[in-house]
């Protein structure tokens, strides 16, 4: 993004703000806002990770009296100490107003019928997709997760025309909708996925049993929740509301800015947020900027989709690999289906990676040689021979929220 002087009096705004609260005023102790008045003062400033928010627990990130916090959300993670989000009124307005942006980005209207399959709760996600649609004013039907058998059914009751969902658990709507043989008696148009990574064999494996366009929304917890971003329909590139944040794109290891097009770990600060102002926040997700203005005439930048998150770094036999690198590898393979699971255990001293892979193929012979494919394209595009193992269709275990790919015995 363009180091504007608009930009830099935003972020001072911001950064003053922030400053209101005990944990900026103690991360930043002594500086004057004013001092950051360019790219490179600002730059200066030191990153905030999740860890930092966790010290925080439970309310030391609010930047407001209390008794100006209407809401508070929880991270989705299941690990450590909680990271709590206050939101004000005007936040939960912003968010609806980002999302509702999302939805009309993807060209849905008042007219629509929005199924919203997330869960409720603490965690951002069902919530932000039902004001995005009363912000709209299209009509949401808030589901939640699980109960597939209610959710078929209501879907066509309802007429529901968008799907709001995990791409793990628009896959298993999608299979049961193929099964049952419903796909004339939904109505189903278009599709809005979130809150997981998904490759683009699962991406048209899912448009094409639904039958809907599919749109790709991106958010965390930390930074409002889903909503902050999505695909337009002439690119998977993500456009993000740059009204509301700042955001960079850095070489994880090093903090530094890569050049534009390269791939690093996206960094958000917020502008407008009241109840938990975040600056140079690490969101730990890989990505890169798409340089160029976007076909749909959107002013908006634009993001590429998540590749992974810097912390899901695994390294096998010397080796470091990303889920999403998994995820293009198979995608390139004819007969391999997006639904895969990787073991990776170390026996007699040394590594050992397994990838299952589900395939529609049921000739034995034909499946020994899509394995020997598979282990190819590895030591080719990785580096390294691992084992694999096709199983049939539907075989891999389904999720009604995030699936977990990748299994490291080794620790």
């Amino acid at each position: 993004m363009e180091f504007t002087p608009t930009l830099i009096a935003d972020l001072q705004q911001a950064i003053g703000h922030a400053l209101d609260g005990a944990f900026y005023q103690k991360r930043f102790a002594g500086l004057d806002p004013r001092e950051i008045d360019s790219q490179a003062a600002f730059e200066a400033l030191p990153f905030t990770d999740k860890n930092d928010l966790r010290e925080a627990y439970p309310l030391g990130l609010s930047a407001v009296d209390e008794r100006e916090i209407v809401r508070i959300h929880s991270s989705s993670g299941t690990t450590g100490t909680p990271v709590i989000i206050p939101y004000t009124r005007q936040d939960v307005a912003d968010w609806a107003t980002m999302f509702a942006r999302c939805y009309a980005t993807a060209g849905i209207t008042p007219a629509d019928r929005i199924h919203i399959t997330p869960g409720y709760g603490l965690w951002t996600a069902g919530i932000g997709f039902q004001l995005g649609a009363e912000k709209l004013g299209a009509m949401a039907i808030p589901m939640g997760p699980g109960n597939t058998e209610k959710q078929l059914q209501m879907m066509q009751d309802l007429g529901s025309t968008v799907l709001c969902a995990t791409s793990s658990y628009a896959l298993l709507l999608a299979e049961e909708i193929a099964k049952r043989g419903l796909k004339d008696k939904i109505q189903l148009k278009k599709g809005v996925i979130g809150s997981e990574r998904w490759g683009e064999k699962m991406r048209q494996r899912i448009a094409d049993e639904l039958g809907v366009a599919l749109y790709d929304i991106y958010g965390l917890t930390e930074i409002y929740g889903p909503g902050i971003g999505i695909n337009c329909s002439q690119s998977s590139a993500m456009h993000l509301w740059t009204d509301f944040f700042y955001y960079e794109i850095i070489d994880p290891k090093t903090g530094v800015a890569v050049p534009e097009g390269e791939i690093g770990e996206l960094v958000i600060t917020t502008l407008r947020k009241e109840g938990a102002p975040l600056i140079r926040y690490r969101t730990h997700d890989l990505t890169r900027a798409v340089p160029g203005a976007c076909p749909c005439g959107s002013p908006f930048p634009r993001i590429d989709a998540i590749l992974g998150r810097s912390d899901d770094m695994i390294k096998v036999k010397g080796v470091i690999l990303f889920p999403g690198k998994v995820d293009s590898l198979l995608s390139g393979i004819a007969d391999v289906s997006s639904e895969y699971q990787i073991m990776i255990d170390h026996l007699g001293g040394r590594d050992q990676l397994t990838v299952f892979f589900e395939t529609a193929i049921e000739n034995v012979d034909f499946r020994a040689a899509l394995e020997q494919n598979v282990q190819a394209a590895f030591k080719q595009q990785i580096g390294f021979l691992p084992i694999a193992k096709a199983v049939g269709m539907g075989e891999l275990p389904r999720s009604e929220k995030k699936s977990t790919r990748i299994f490291d015995n080794r620790y």
